[in-house]
Formats: structure tokens, sequence, C-alpha cells
């Protein structure tokens, strides 16, 4: 049986937080999801976790926020999409990231592209995170739905806090004094 526990052996993607999506969610939880995603993206850079970024019809829907944008490393792939699922864009399954057991997923709309790309990823035989907090979309009811079919699903429904420490699995970790200032 797998481990239920987040390792480093992961592969950590922020879904379609773009500026004209963001627009239209839900103003203060919008607020806190974005400060999660901040705190996931910089530990997944001190934890030396690859990232995936994704874009849902940029052209139409603008780029991921540059508040997000500017805590990326300069390698962390960005891809434009067109499917709302991200988990078989060819870029993605050229990537030696593909092969990786987790797949840790962030963003929204949770109803729509994070549903779909965690489903498909399921269906490919991975563990998949959801990180509750980091999700949402326009409507609460949607986003609420999303995670109880997810779950139902078998997906693991996590928080921020868990996916910061989980990876390090001890206090003991090199990095434990910098992500634990992320959460002060």
């Amino acid at each position: 049986m797998k481990s239920a526990i987040a390792s480093t052996d992961a592969v950590w993607m922020l879904i379609d937080v773009q500026t004209r999506l963001c627009s239209v969610m839900p103003e203060a939880a919008m607020a806190t999801v974005i400060k999660n995603i901040q705190r996931l993206l910089q530990a997944a850079q001190l934890l030396n976790i690859p990232l995936w970024v994704t874009e849902q019809y940029p052209e139409k829907l603008g780029e991921t926020l540059p508040e997000l944008q500017s805590l990326l490393p300069e390698y962390t792939p960005r891809t434009a999409k067109l499917a709302f699922s991200a988990w078989h864009e060819p870029a993605l399954q050229e990537s030696s990231i593909s092969v990786a057991p987790q797949v840790v997923l962030f963003g929204l709309e949770a109803h729509i592209c994070v549903l779909q790309t965690a489903l498909d990823a399921l269906a490919a035989g991975k563990q998949v995170f959801i990180v509750e907090d980091a999700v949402i979309s326009r409507d609460i009811a949607n986003r609420n739905n999303a995670i109880e079919r997810l779950r139902a699903a078998g997906c693991i429904i996590t928080n921020t806090e868990s996916m910061l420490f989980e990876p390090m699995q001890a206090a003991t970790h090199a990095q434990f004094k910098a992500l634990s200032a992320l959460i002060r």
C-alpha cells in the first residue's frame, strides 16, 4: 500500500492561476488561495520539488499572476493549454517529471481544470494530492462538489501546512527553519 504522506519524489502543479480568471473569483477567498500558493511555491523551491505551471488559453485569460511568477524558478516549465486537463499535455508527458509517483495540485478552477487533471493523473496510476486551501472556483458549491468528487475518486485531500512539512518528515531536515518561517 502506498504511503499517504507526500514526499519530495513528486511533481507539484500550479493550475491556471491567471490574471483574468482570478479577477472573477470571490475576492477574500482568492486572497487566501494566493497566499497559500505563494507558500507552496517557496516550499517547492526549498525542497527542490519540480514545479509545473499551466495556463488555460493565456491569450484570452492572461498569464500567471505576477506575484506568483516572481516566485517561480527560471527553469519552471509554463505550458499554455486548451484542454482542461493538464495531465495529457505533450510537454508534460515528454518530461522526466511525468514518471513521478505523486502529483500535488493547486490552482483553479477546482471543478474544471484541477478536477480533470487529477482524475487523469489517477487514471495514469499516480497518487494525487489536492491542496484544499489552495484551490478555488467562482462558486463555492462547485468547489465543494469538486473536493467531494476528488476524495471519492481516491485523491488525498490535504492543506498547505501539511504540504510544507510532509516532504521533510522531521524537524531535523535542513530546510525546517526556512519552511517553518513561511507559516508565521
